[in-house]
């Protein structure tokens, strides 16, 4: 299993794959973090923008849609922000945002959400190209504990903007935001004004060509200027550190090191201010673009079976407090819990049990929406089903299961009914000891999820929920929030008070079932499932135009790359080899072709480049195989020659007696001298007639042939010439009635040697010479 991962807010093991996106992103081999999304009359460019990058279609370039997630089109963020747009915004049926652009020459209306799905579609896609494996997970990174979503890059470069467009507009009299192309290069300008000045403190120009109408304009910033300008922006660097230290409950002097990330960490008063903070000096030794990337590459390590790591552990928290709220039953009063309070241990399961008739409705929201960075602070509403009253008329109850997963999304997962309901009597004596022992978990069905606590409180008193192992008071609640851990030990007194009492009618027996309930969820802002799958169709619609329109660019450019690689050589290496004739006709087909490139064959369909590009190798291939020929085919002559000489000099070896080829068999060798015989033959034959060829001409052999050639001379002769000589094995002494037995001295000599050895025994062997015996007695 592959992961991807991708630095930054909502995109997708990717560490890989980042040189390669970054090498896509701009030839310079610089990478700006600057997702972007370009539609065309037949395709989409999705990428990342190079820094000195001109965007040609403006109005149909989507970037900087990240914070549009979670708002309403009538948000005033929204309303500010699209000021400073090239796209349009436009309200969406649900409220939410939409963007407006041309595709395939239609105006079409696309969510942000599906505007990030491209983006994450295409990073899939890189990744995948450069891992050669298919991505099936991906870790995304978010931001921090604490933050401010309204300080960043972005901000610093709208201070320069603002300054440059107020002055050119009292200097030259242009209004840059009246034109959103020359706005968009005044920011790009301004962002490298902010980088230089990050490195230089002098004076530094800024300079515009054909700004607006024919103009240049020119303007200077320094970096005390900078500063001066962006004094708001500095004081609100500190809020955020005093944030993290209070929710982690650390001090200034418990921090040993500060190691700072991203680019606009880089301008030297935002360095001052943090180094001033901590009291210390900060590290700037980590990658500013690379260091999340590479972090959500490890958590990918991590989560992935295929990569081992160093054990450590990360424990994700719950940024802002979550509570439920809900209607008591046949009361118009309303009941709140929290139930995850901030910076809660998550993933994490939490059991609440309640008492009703009928089906209730949960609400999520979270505690503290001043620190929520968005307008909305609800969550979801979550309808329990299907809920009755016991048969007796008492209410039932009912185990709500909250959950924050491993994604930091809030859900109710399950709900229970707790229903009692007569035993059968073959169950009679089972009942019997589940009632007896009601606080004892069965074995065969643990409690699996280690993260899973029981919110408990006895009715009409202070109730006491344990969260991460502490106790923490809370807010009296609904009469029908109860414990089920705080009643065994009341069923326990009951049985010790009947110990003295004389045995009272049998009781029916009663068995308790959980009955699992429907929920209806509603989270604020989610898609519905027909809204979703049909936002999935139109992607795969598009993702197929976009492989269609590849492969015709693809053609296209196939058919461009061989006309100037062919008109190149044709001047060059390929001259000798196409007659003069052929050769004007070829080089004026490969201008027309050109002409037609750029002319009426600059929108055509993919079979009209692809037969424009068999035409052309009708031609140009001849040459090209003859030029290679000509390269290829003295090499394997040479190599031919040399294996005709071996093999020759073998054969004269043998004729010669030569000791080493005796052993082979006359006629062997003559098959040997035979193949050479033949082989040499047509070399000379093929040589003599290919030298009465011109360059020009077609040869009369190929390289391959003579490699064919090669190969049927040494399957042949080898298995001949590499005979191996028979062994001679050395005579054996024969023992003689009166002579000296050899081998029995050189028996009794290994026995002296081996003297005091025991020698091998094997299961059923019998020694009737050993002096040990082993007396048996036999009845």
């Amino acid at each position: 299993m592959a992961t991807a991962a991708v630095p930054g807010g909502p995109a997708s093991h990717w560490v890989e794959s980042f040189e390669k996106a970054r090498e896509e992103g701009s030839g310079s081999g610089t990478w700006r973090r600057r997702s972007v999304i370009s539609f065309g009359s037949k395709n989409r460019t999705i990428g990342v923008a190079a820094k000195n990058q001109q965007i040609i279609h403006p109005n149909n370039t989507v970037s900087n849609f990240k914070r549009f997630h979670g708002r309403a089109f009538s948000d005033p963020f929204i309303q500010k922000e699209k000021e400073n747009l090239s796209y349009d915004l436009v309200p969406m049926k649900n409220g939410g945002v939409g963007i407006k652009v041309m595709y395939m020459d239609e105006e079409h209306l696309f969510s942000v959400e599906q505007i990030t799905a491209m983006l994450l579609t295409k990073l899939k896609e890189t990744a995948e190209n450069n891992l050669k494996k298919p991505v099936t997970d991906c870790v995304i990174s978010v931001l921090g504990t604490a933050f401010d979503p309204f300080l960043g890059g972005k901000n610093f470069d709208e201070k320069l903007v603002e300054h440059f467009c107020a002055e050119f507009k009292a200097k030259y009299k242009l209004d840059a935001k009246s034109k959103i192309r020359a706005l968009l290069r005044l920011y790009q300008e301004c962002e490298k004004l902010k980088k230089l000045m990050s490195s230089n403190s002098t004076d530094l120009p800024l300079n515009i060509e054909c700004f607006m109408y024919d103009t240049d304009v020119s303007g200077k910033m320094n970096r005390s200027q900078f500063e001066e300008l962006c004094a708001d922006l500095l004081q609100k660097i500190e809020a955020p550190l005093y944030s993290l230290l209070e929710q982690t409950q650390l001090k200034r002097e418990d921090v040993s090191a500060v190691e700072i990330v991203g680019g606009t960490t880089r301008i030297p008063a935002v360095k001052e201010k943090i180094a001033k903070f901590f009291g210390k000096d900060i590290s700037t030794t980590l990658n500013a673009d690379e260091a999340v990337a590479r972090g959500c590459a490890l958590q990918c390590a991590i989560l992935s079976p295929a990569f081992k790591v160093r054990e450590f552990s990360v424990t994700d928290a719950v940024p802002f407090p979550i509570s439920l709220v809900w209607n008591h039953d046949s009361e118009d009063t309303e009941g709140v819990h929290e139930v995850f309070s901030k910076n809660h241990a998550a993933p994490f399961s939490k059991v609440l049990t309640f008492l009703r008739r009928g089906p209730f409705e949960l609400e999520a929201f979270y505690s503290d929406p001043q620190a929520v960075p968005y307008p909305e602070a609800k969550i979801g509403r979550f309808i329990v089903q299907n809920v009755s009253a016991q048969k007796d008329g008492e209410k039932s109850r009912v185990k709500v299961k909250v959950r924050v997963n491993t994604h930091g999304i809030f859900t109710i997962s399950t709900a229970s009914m707790v229903e009692k309901v007569p035993a059968e009597e073959n169950e009679a004596s089972s009942v019997e000891a589940d009632m007896e022992c009601p606080n004892q978990r069965s074995p065969e069905n643990p409690d699996t999820d280690k993260n899973i606590q029981q919110d408990n409180s006895e009715a009409g008193t202070q109730p006491q929920v344990q969260t991460d192992g502490q106790q923490t008071s809370q807010s009296p609640p609904s009469p029908e929030l109860t414990s089920e851990e705080n009643k065994i030990p009341d069923a326990d007194k009951a049985n010790e008070k009947k110990v003295d009492q004389p045995p009272e009618a049998k009781k029916p027996k009663i068995k308790v079932v959980n009955v699992e309930l429907p929920i209806e969820a509603n989270l604020v802002w989610q898609l519905g499932k027909d809204l979703l799958n049909m936002y999935i169709e139109t992607e795969g619609k598009m993702i197929m135009q976009d492989k269609l329109e590849k492969e015709r660019n693809d053609a296209k450019n196939a058919v461009e790359e061989y006309v100037y690689e062919f008109r190149d050589k044709l001047c060059g290496p390929y001259e000798k080899f196409i007659c003069e004739q052929d050769h004007q006709n070829f080089l004026r087909l490969l201008t027309e072709t050109e002409d037609w490139l750029y002319e009426e064959g600059e929108d055509q369909a993919k079979q009209a480049y692809v037969d424009k590009l068999e035409e052309l190798m009708k031609i140009g291939t001849p040459v090209k195989v003859r030029f290679q020929e000509a390269k290829e085919r003295p090499k394997m002559f040479e190599e031919l020659g040399q294996r005709l000489q071996h093999y020759a000099k073998i054969a004269a070896d043998f004729r010669n007696k030569d000791e080493k080829y005796n052993h082979i068999d006359e006629s062997e060798m003559k098959k040997v001298e035979k193949s050479v015989n033949e082989v040499m033959e047509w070399m000379n034959n093929v040589m003599n007639a290919q030298a009465k060829k011109s360059l020009d001409q077609d040869p009369v052999v190929r390289a391959q042939e003579i490699k064919a050639k090669i190969k049927e001379l040494n399957n042949a002769c080898e298995p001949v010439v590499t005979q191996p000589k028979p062994k001679i094995e050395s005579p054996k002494l024969e023992r003689t009635p009166n002579g000296p037995n050899l081998d029995k001295k050189e028996e009794d000599l290994e026995g002296k040697n081996n003297f005091g050895a025991e020698p091998p025994h094997q299961n059923g062997e019998c020694y009737p010479n050993e002096k040990s015996s082993v007396n048996m007695d036999l009845d």
